[in-house]
């Protein structure tokens, strides 16, 4: 049996930084951690086509700040901010508390391994050939000044075969045990008439993620 570990986990405290950013009691820690996970799922769901690879969250007392990392903030903010408005009051509602929302844009999401795993995704949603959508997400990424390398799995019943199997592709350089490497993980699935898809993308950055290539929006 393999002994696996998630690649981010794997690099927390090295070249990772944990995405929930709060102390909280024994006795109030797992509420505040399912608390968490509605959040990011409600916010994915809201902002499905808004491309959000990554929502951070801190706490202080009453307060909630959520950053809200997009590659399309127009979509976020919304016309004269009214989707930002609806968001907040959304989440106040379900916390209890007063809610801070910052955003901030990702400059290149073709060097962004969750954003190239659920683009990826989308098209095998959309009945695209999967070796297709595979090959121009490596080589459009590969195209990227900062990209030193990019390996994208995908696992299921592709084409609507009758067995499940694993087609996958790399280029470039992705050292996976190497701590000191900037590997950036993404993983999305496919809804598709034959059942689900999995796609796992590892993209080796030059930039680090704790200086990401995101700007703050307004």
């Amino acid at each position: 049996m393999g002994q696996k570990t998630h690649p981010t986990g794997f690099r927390l405290a090295v070249r990772r930084d944990w995405r929930s950013k709060w102390f909280a009691p024994k006795h109030e820690f797992g509420k505040l951690l399912a608390e968490d996970q509605k959040i990011r799922a409600i916010l994915k769901r809201k902002l499905e086509s808004a491309a959000v690879p990554k929502i951070q969250i801190e706490r202080a007392a009453n307060r909630c700040r959520i950053t809200i990392f997009t590659a399309r903030p127009g979509v976020v903010i919304g016309r004269k901010g009214q989707e930002i408005d609806k968001i907040k009051e959304d989440l106040a509602k379900l916390t209890g508390k007063e809610i801070y929302v910052d955003i901030m844009e990702i400059k290149n999401p073709e060097a962004n391994a969750q954003l190239v795993a659920e683009n990826i995704a989308l098209q095998l949603e959309r009945r695209v050939a999967f070796r297709r959508a595979m090959k121009k997400a490596l080589q459009t990424s590969m195209g990227m000044e900062e990209v030193k390398g990019i390996r994208i799995r995908c696992a299921g019943r592709l084409g609507g075969a009758e067995l499940s199997r694993v087609e996958q592709y790399r280029d470039g350089s992705v050292p996976l045990h190497t701590l000191r490497e900037n590997v950036q993980y993404g993983f999305a699935e496919a809804r598709t008439l034959y059942g689900i898809l999995g796609v796992k993308c590892w993209m080796c950055v030059e930039e680090d993620e704790k200086k990401p290539g995101a700007t703050k929006v307004g």
